[in-house]
């Protein structure tokens, strides 16, 4: 017959009767679940804890990039409009223009003050509508403005019209 081996531990050696087993110092590492040998307790954190990542987040390269050209079409956007405010399609009966170029096919003409010095034209009329043919704006202007010397049509931007111009005397 075999004497059951002592409570705890099943692998300990016998010892004599009378002499109480020596509890086995701690060991290194986690308890042990049954059915999870090696794997410490949920919950349990087998190492230092980790800090918190910050929670801030990077700018990619492509995300600078696009932010870059949206600022430069803006930008352009922006340069353009005040560009054109002073161009030829704001100009009414009676404002004074002033030609930006000897190119007559596009004479970049713009806006000025009638005081200022570079003031060249003076607008007779202004009269909205298609003028493909110089004579057809001529025919148009001596209907509207008997004493016009100069005529400008501007198309192919939404709005078409014509100016019937005259030197201006200062």
């Amino acid at each position: 017959m075999t004497t059951p081996p002592p409570q705890g531990n099943p692998f300990a050696q016998a010892q004599p009767a009378g002499q109480p087993q020596a509890p086995y110092p701690p060991q290194g590492g986690f308890p042990q679940q049954a059915g999870q040998p090696g794997f410490p307790p949920q919950g349990a954190a087998p190492y230092a804890p980790v800090p918190p990542q910050p929670s801030g987040r990077k700018l990619s390269f492509k995300t600078i990039k696009n932010i870059v050209v949206v600022i430069a079409v803006a930008g352009m956007a922006i340069g353009g409009y005040i560009a054109s405010r002073d161009d030829a399609n704001t100009a009414s009966v009676g404002s004074c223009m002033h030609r930006g170029s000897t190119n007559d096919s596009n004479p970049d003409l713009e806006v000025v003050e009638c005081s200022d010095a570079k003031a060249q034209y003076k607008v007779l009329a202004k009269i909205e509508g298609a003028y493909l043919t110089e004579t057809l704006a001529s025919s148009k202007c001596e209907s509207e403005a008997k004493d016009f010397q100069y005529t400008y049509t501007e198309s192919g931007d939404g709005k078409d019209f014509l100016l019937c111009l005259k030197d201006y005397k200062k």
